[in-house]
C-alpha cells in the first residue's frame, strides 16, 4: 500500500474533529463527536482539536469548547461560507499537513463523507466509514474502529498501523453528546488559506433548507418490521396515541411501506428513545444497532425464538394485529377518561 504523505514519527498526538455546522449552530453529529474525542483524548492524554471551516464562523467557538474541545483550528475565508468540496477539501488538506493530527474523525454525513473520501485519497491514508465504535490503543496510540458488514453477520475491528492520519467517520447518533460545561474555555489558532474562484469547480446558486426527519430526537419511537408488512398506518396510530415517532427495519423500507428516511439500524438511523416500541422485527444485529441505546426496548413477535427478544426489556409473544389495536383502544379511552 502506498506510503501516506506523514507517517507515525511526523504525527501530533491530537484528535482532530470536523465541525459541521448550520445557521450559527454546531450539528449534532459534530457534538456527539466532540463528547466521544474528549473521552478517548482524557485516555491516552491527547489535546482535542475542533476543526472550524466556514467564513465569520468565530462566533461558535463558545459552543465547540463547552463540549470539550482543547483547541481550535480555525480557517476562514470568503469562498468557504458554504461547503463546496473542493473548497473545504483545500482547507481541510492544508491544516492537515501543517498540524499533521494523529486522528480525524468525521460524521457520517453527506458533507462529512465527501469530505472524508476525498481528503483520504489526498493524504494516501485509510478511511474506515460508519464506523459504530470507536478505541484507542493506549499504549500505540492506534485508532481501533468497529464496523460491521454483511447484514450485521460480521463484526471488524480496523486498525490503521503506519498511516496518518487516522481517519473514521461515525453516522449520526452512534455517541451519546457530551453535557456543556459552561466555564470551559481553549484556545483558538488559525491555518490561512488563499482560494480563488477558480480552484472551486462548483457553484452555489440557491439555497433550500426542507424541513427533515430526525428521529435521533424521539423519545418514543415505534417501529415495524417485516411482520407488520404493509399495515404502517397501525404504528402511525399508535405513535400518534403515545405522541411518537414511527421507524421501520429494512425490508418494509424496501418494499416502500415506509419512507427510508425512517429505516432504523446500522444501514439506516441510530437512535436513543426513552421507550422503542419494536413490532414484528426479528432483531437482527444491523437492526439492533439502531436502538441499543434505547432506555426501555418493548418487543411484540408472534415467534417466541425470535432473536428480538434476547436484547428487549419486556417481550410479548403474540401478533401484533392483536396487541396493537387492543393497545391503541386503551390509549385512547384513557385519553378520554382524563
Amino acid at each position: 500500500m502506498v506510503e501516506s504523505l506523514y507517517g507515525v514519527g511526523e504525527e501530533t498526538k491530537s484528535i482532530w474533529i470536523f465541525i459541521e455546522h448550520d445557521n450559527e449552530q454546531l450539528e449534532g453529529v459534530s457534538m456527539e463527536l466532540l463528547g466521544k474525542g474528549r473521552q478517548l483524548a482524557d485516555l491516552v492524554g491527547w489535546k482535542l482539536v475542533g476543526l472550524l471551516i466556514g467564513s465569520g464562523v468565530d462566533s461558535l467557538s463558545k459552543q465547540i469548547f463547552q463540549h470539550g474541545a482543547d483547541e481550535i483550528c480555525l480557517i476562514e475565508h470568503p469562498l468557504l461560507s458554504e461547503f463546496t468540496i473542493d473548497g473545504y477539501c483545500l482547507a481541510a488538506y492544508r491544516a492537515m499537513m501543517e498540524h499533521k493530527p494523529s486522528v480525524f474523525l468525521l460524521g457520517a454525513t453527506p458533507d462529512g463523507r465527501d469530505l472524508a473520501g476525498r481528503l483520504a485519497v489526498r493524504l494516501r491514508t485509510g478511511l474506515n466509514a460508519d464506523c459504530t465504535d470507536l478505541r484507542l490503543d493506549v499504549d500505540t496510540g492506534v485508532l481501533i474502529s468497529e464496523v460491521s458488514g454483511f447484514g450485521g453477520g460480521v463484526l471488524a475491528l480496523i486498525e490503521m498501523q503506519n498511516h496518518r492520519p487516522q481517519m473514521a467517520t461515525v453516522r449520526p447518533g452512534v455517541f451519546e453528546p457530551g453535557k456543556p460545561r459552561t466555564k470551559r474555555k481553549g484556545k483558538t489558532f488559525r491555518v490561512d488559506i488563499d482560494l480563488t474562484d477558480e480552484q472551486i469547480s462548483t457553484k452555489i446558486l440557491d439555497r433550500v433548507v426542507g424541513e427533515a426527519l430526525d428521529l435521533t430526537q424521539s423519545e418514543i419511537l415505534i417501529v415495524g418490521g417485516r411482520g407488520v408488512g404493509e399495515h404502517f398506518e397501525l404504528m402511525h396510530d399508535l405513535a400518534d396515541a403515545l405522541g411518537g415517532d414511527v421507524g421501520g427495519t429494512r425490508p418494509p423500507v424496501d418494499e416502500g411501506f415506509i419512507e427510508r428516511e425512517r429505516q432504523i439500524g446500522q444501514t439506516g438511523v441510530i437512535c436513543r428513545p426513552k421507550i422503542a416500541i419494536v413490532c414484528g422485527v426479528s432483531g437482527a444485529f444491523h437492526f439492533v444497532v439502531g436502538i441499543q441505546d434505547a432506555d426501555t426496548v418493548i418487543a411484540i413477535n408472534s415467534d417466541p425464538e425470535a432473536p428480538i427478544f434476547e436484547f428487549a426489556d419486556y417481550c410479548i409473544v403474540a401478533d401484533v394485529f392483536d396487541v396493537i389495536p387492543a393497545l391503541i383502544t386503551s390509549l385512547k379511552s384513557k385519553a378520554v377518561k382524563v
